[in-house]
């Protein structure tokens, strides 16, 4: 038995498996070095055995239903704008019409948000027909400074987690890194962290990685 040091309690593992291949099913995880074998098994969740309960999941009044249903409906929408777009709204009218607390609703729609990214043009549609339907419902939760506020949260997230996956590729490869190389990846816009991203495997110096893109 594993117990927490923190608060001396019973520790349990369960694994939450988003990836697209319903027979990717691991159950546990261990390695032996030097006489000593480590190893834990734990019962997982796969979100793709959901796929064929999407109706279920969506009239389900567990906030997890509906985020499984998002993540099943971002996969089955992959490279469809349009079907993302119905989609998306769809969930969105289902937030508002679940009897949850305001900020439930605001937590809840910032992941979909995340999770369901839309061109410009169809995500300045959604929020339009949002006003809408706040207008009718007399529901007023997500107000327009809070749609800037998650808008400019999720491109910071976005950004944040670009730079600290390159910062980890770089040290596998080049070691630690300089304070003049953590305050550039820290500065960097998405497009140039996936741009500098592309040269590290092929990369013989840390100065390949960051020299051929030093004009865009």
């Amino acid at each position: 038995m594993i117990v927490g040091l923190r608060y001396r309690l019973p520790i349990a593992t369960l694994a939450v498996l988003a990836d697209p291949s319903p027979s990717w099913k691991p159950s546990r995880f261990g390695y032996q070095r030097f006489g000593c074998e480590v190893a834990i098994r734990f019962p997982i969740a796969k979100l793709m055995d959901y796929r064929d309960r999407l109706e279920v999941l969506l009239t389900d009044d567990n906030p997890f239903a509906l985020v499984t249903a998002a993540h099943l409906l971002t996969q089955q929408t992959r490279g469809d704008s349009a079907g993302r777009y119905a989609a998306k709204w769809r969930l969105a009218r289902l937030l508002y019409e679940r009897d949850w607390e305001r900020q439930r609703i605001i937590d809840l729609f910032a992941v979909l948000d995340w999770m369901m990214g839309l061109p410009n043009d169809l995500q300045r549609e959604l929020w339009q027909k949002l006003s809408q339907l706040e207008r009718t419902r007399q529901m007023p939760y997500i107000t327009s400074v809070e749609r800037i506020g998650i808008e400019k949260g999720i491109q910071q997230g976005v950004g944040q987690g670009e730079a600290k996956l390159l910062r980890l590729l770089i040290q596998q490869r080049f070691g630690p890194l300089s304070d003049e190389t953590e305050a550039r990846l820290a500065q960097a816009a998405p497009e140039q962290l996936e741009a500098w991203a592309l040269q590290v495997l092929t990369a013989t110096t840390l100065d390949d990685i960051f020299a051929p893109n030093e004009d865009n």
